[in-house]
């Protein structure tokens, strides 16, 4: 059981990256989004910049340890994401492309905002 709660947490951890690095855009059709994305966002750079740990990364260490596993060796990203997915060394391409992406997101967002096209700009009469 404590596997599959493991489980589950690597799965939500990977679905809050993807809604931190794309979720921006979901505010192009839903507004309001933008308030719990720039939530995500701000967490994700706390917990990057700063000896701050990631709740999530806390709780699988917490399941890990339970089956009688050691923490995550380097955290979540470095276990799972650098290295297995994006090449090491390449961190800081994937920081800006990151960036790009978010300022591209909210620009949409807050260009359909002005535009009225937004639900959150009542449609001038």
């Amino acid at each position: 059981m404590v596997g599959l709660l493991v489980d589950v947490t690597v799965v939500v951890h990977f679905a809050a990256l993807v809604f931190i690095g794309f979720g921006g855009f979901l505010a192009w059709r839903w507004p309001k989004a933008i308030f719990v994305h720039v939530f995500f966002a701000a967490w994700g750079v706390i917990v990057n910049v700063t000896p701050l740990p990631c709740p999530l990364t806390t709780l699988e260490n917490h399941l890990r340890h339970r089956q009688g596993l050691g923490d995550l060796p380097g955290g979540f990203n470095e276990y799972y994401v650098f290295g297995p997915i994006i090449p090491d060394g390449y961190g800081q391409y994937v920081a800006f492309v990151a960036v790009a992406v978010l300022v591209v997101s909210y620009a949409g967002a807050f260009t359909r905002w002005r535009s009225g096209r937004s639900p959150l700009v009542p449609a001038a009469k």
